[in-house]
Protein backbone atom coordinates (compact mmCIF):
# COMPACT_ATOMS: atom_id res chain seq x y z
CA UNK A 1 0.00 0.00 0.00
CA UNK A 2 1.44 3.51 -0.94
CA UNK A 3 1.82 6.23 1.67
CA UNK A 4 -1.10 8.42 0.29
CA UNK A 5 -3.37 5.40 0.80
CA UNK A 6 -1.81 5.05 4.25
CA UNK A 7 -2.33 8.72 5.18
CA UNK A 8 -5.98 8.26 3.99
CA UNK A 9 -6.81 5.63 5.74
CA UNK A 10 -5.11 6.58 9.27
CA UNK A 11 -6.47 10.28 9.06
CA UNK A 12 -9.76 9.11 8.04
CA UNK A 13 -9.82 6.27 11.02
CA UNK A 14 -8.41 9.51 13.45
CA UNK A 15 -11.08 11.25 12.57
CA UNK A 16 -13.75 9.19 13.73
CA UNK A 17 -12.69 9.34 17.26
CA UNK A 18 -15.39 11.10 18.90
CA UNK A 19 -14.22 14.31 20.98
CA UNK A 20 -14.45 12.39 24.86
CA UNK A 21 -12.40 9.91 23.47
CA UNK A 22 -9.84 11.39 21.95
CA UNK A 23 -9.48 13.92 24.86
CA UNK A 24 -9.66 10.72 27.35
CA UNK A 25 -6.69 8.92 25.06
CA UNK A 26 -4.57 12.18 24.47
CA UNK A 27 -5.01 12.52 28.56
CA UNK A 28 -3.46 8.53 28.55
CA UNK A 29 -0.55 8.91 26.11
CA UNK A 30 0.22 12.52 27.70
CA UNK A 31 0.54 10.90 31.05
CA UNK A 32 2.45 7.73 30.30
CA UNK A 33 5.14 10.01 28.22
CA UNK A 34 5.26 12.65 31.57
CA UNK A 35 5.98 9.37 33.70
CA UNK A 36 8.80 8.34 31.46
CA UNK A 37 12.69 8.53 32.89
CA UNK A 38 13.29 10.02 29.33
CA UNK A 39 10.81 13.48 30.11
CA UNK A 40 11.66 13.51 33.50
CA UNK A 41 15.82 14.03 32.95
CA UNK A 42 14.98 16.48 29.71
CA UNK A 43 15.78 20.13 30.47
CA UNK A 44 14.57 21.08 26.69
CA UNK A 45 11.79 19.77 24.87
CA UNK A 46 10.28 20.15 21.42
CA UNK A 47 6.59 19.67 21.73
CA UNK A 48 4.18 20.37 18.53
CA UNK A 49 0.62 22.32 18.06
CA UNK A 50 -2.33 19.19 17.51
CA UNK A 51 -4.09 19.26 14.24
CA UNK A 52 -6.80 16.90 12.84
CA UNK A 53 -7.03 14.93 15.97
CA UNK A 54 -3.28 14.21 16.98
CA UNK A 55 -2.53 13.48 20.53
CA UNK A 56 -3.20 16.54 22.80
CA UNK A 57 0.63 18.38 24.10
CA UNK A 58 -1.50 20.66 26.68
CA UNK A 59 -0.46 18.43 29.66
CA UNK A 60 2.68 17.72 28.84
CA UNK A 61 3.42 21.40 27.78
CA UNK A 62 1.80 22.36 31.92
CA UNK A 63 4.19 19.42 33.67
CA UNK A 64 7.44 20.67 31.51
CA UNK A 65 6.36 24.43 32.53
CA UNK A 66 5.52 23.35 36.60
CA UNK A 67 8.96 21.27 36.49
CA UNK A 68 10.83 25.06 34.89
CA UNK A 69 11.61 22.78 31.92
CA UNK A 70 12.38 25.00 28.87
CA UNK A 71 9.67 24.34 26.06
CA UNK A 72 9.68 25.11 22.14
CA UNK A 73 7.56 24.16 19.43
CA UNK A 74 8.12 24.45 15.64
CA UNK A 75 7.53 27.37 13.30
CA UNK A 76 7.80 26.88 9.56
CA UNK A 77 10.20 28.63 8.00
CA UNK A 78 10.46 27.89 3.83
CA UNK A 79 11.34 24.65 3.44
CA UNK A 80 12.41 24.34 7.22
CA UNK A 81 10.69 24.38 10.88
CA UNK A 82 12.76 26.73 13.71
CA UNK A 83 12.01 26.01 16.83
CA UNK A 84 11.22 28.92 19.18
CA UNK A 85 11.16 28.93 22.92
CA UNK A 86 7.70 29.96 24.40
CA UNK A 87 6.44 30.49 27.97
CA UNK A 88 2.92 30.03 27.60
CA UNK A 89 0.31 28.86 24.93
CA UNK A 90 -0.97 32.51 24.31
CA UNK A 91 2.68 32.78 22.55
CA UNK A 92 0.88 30.54 19.41
CA UNK A 93 -0.93 32.30 16.88
CA UNK A 94 -2.07 30.42 13.64
CA UNK A 95 0.63 29.81 11.13
CA UNK A 96 1.64 27.72 8.17
CA UNK A 97 -1.11 24.83 7.11
CA UNK A 98 -3.26 26.38 9.64
CA UNK A 99 -0.87 25.06 12.63
CA UNK A 100 -0.78 27.18 15.98
CA UNK A 101 3.05 28.79 15.92
CA UNK A 102 5.02 30.37 18.47
CA UNK A 103 5.25 34.16 17.81
CA UNK A 104 8.62 34.88 19.94
CA UNK A 105 12.19 34.73 18.88
CA UNK A 106 13.99 32.84 21.33
CA UNK A 107 15.21 29.95 19.00
CA UNK A 108 17.35 26.70 19.44
CA UNK A 109 18.89 24.46 17.26
CA UNK A 110 17.20 20.83 16.80
CA UNK A 111 20.72 19.38 17.79
CA UNK A 112 20.52 20.88 20.83
CA UNK A 113 17.40 19.77 22.24
CA UNK A 114 17.01 16.68 25.10
CA UNK A 115 13.87 15.42 23.59
CA UNK A 116 11.35 16.14 20.24
CA UNK A 117 8.17 15.00 20.96
CA UNK A 118 7.07 14.07 17.01
CA UNK A 119 3.53 14.07 15.57
CA UNK A 120 2.61 12.10 12.47
CA UNK A 121 -0.61 10.17 11.20
CA UNK A 122 0.82 6.50 11.22
CA UNK A 123 3.58 4.93 13.44
CA UNK A 124 5.33 1.35 13.19
CA UNK A 125 6.91 -0.71 15.66
CA UNK A 126 10.15 0.11 14.01
CA UNK A 127 10.40 4.00 15.16
CA UNK A 128 9.19 5.32 11.52
CA UNK A 129 6.60 7.32 10.73
CA UNK A 130 4.27 8.76 8.13
CA UNK A 131 3.70 12.82 7.94
CA UNK A 132 1.69 14.75 5.94
CA UNK A 133 4.27 14.46 3.02
CA UNK A 134 6.29 17.41 3.26
CA UNK A 135 9.47 16.44 4.90
CA UNK A 136 9.69 19.28 7.50
CA UNK A 137 9.87 16.58 10.64
CA UNK A 138 12.50 14.37 9.01
CA UNK A 139 14.55 17.58 7.84
CA UNK A 140 14.83 18.45 11.48
CA UNK A 141 15.77 15.01 12.93
CA UNK A 142 18.11 14.62 10.38
CA UNK A 143 20.70 17.32 12.08
CA UNK A 144 20.23 16.02 15.17
CA UNK A 145 22.75 15.18 18.00
CA UNK A 146 22.70 11.87 18.64
CA UNK A 147 22.38 12.98 22.52
CA UNK A 148 18.82 14.07 21.60
CA UNK A 149 15.69 11.27 21.90
CA UNK A 150 12.75 11.35 19.37
CA UNK A 151 9.23 10.13 20.73
CA UNK A 152 6.53 9.75 18.56
CA UNK A 153 3.41 10.38 20.43
CA UNK A 154 0.19 8.55 18.84
CA UNK A 155 -2.66 6.69 19.37
CA UNK A 156 -2.50 3.27 19.57
CA UNK A 157 -5.07 3.46 16.96
CA UNK A 158 -2.55 4.76 14.54
CA UNK A 159 0.18 2.48 14.91
CA UNK A 160 0.35 -0.70 12.11
CA UNK A 161 3.46 -3.26 11.90
CA UNK A 162 5.71 -1.38 9.69
CA UNK A 163 5.61 1.71 6.81
CA UNK A 164 7.13 2.15 3.67
CA UNK A 165 10.16 4.12 4.13
CA UNK A 166 12.48 5.99 2.34
CA UNK A 167 15.63 7.22 2.42
CA UNK A 168 15.39 10.15 3.70
CA UNK A 169 12.67 9.05 5.97
CA UNK A 170 13.95 9.61 10.36
CA UNK A 171 13.31 6.36 12.57
CA UNK A 172 12.27 7.82 16.16
CA UNK A 173 13.54 6.54 19.01
CA UNK A 174 10.25 5.62 21.27
CA UNK A 175 6.91 5.61 19.96
CA UNK A 176 4.28 6.49 23.27
CA UNK A 177 0.31 6.05 23.21
CA UNK A 178 -2.03 5.84 25.53
CA UNK A 179 -1.19 2.02 26.20
CA UNK A 180 2.26 1.46 25.85
CA UNK A 181 5.87 3.03 25.74
CA UNK A 182 7.39 1.38 22.55
CA UNK A 183 11.61 1.67 22.42
CA UNK A 184 12.63 1.65 18.48
CA UNK A 185 16.11 1.40 19.22
CA UNK A 186 17.73 -1.44 17.06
Amino acid sequence: MGKQLIRKQFLDSRKQLDRTTSHRLSLEAQQRLIGSELFIRAQSLALYSPINNEVATDQIHAFARECGKRIYYPRVVGEKLEFIEIDCVAQLAPGAFGVAEPIGETELSGAKFDLIIVPGIAFDLHGHRLGYGRGFYDRQLAEKSPKTVTIGLCFEMQLCERLPTETHDQPLDYVVTETRYISCQI
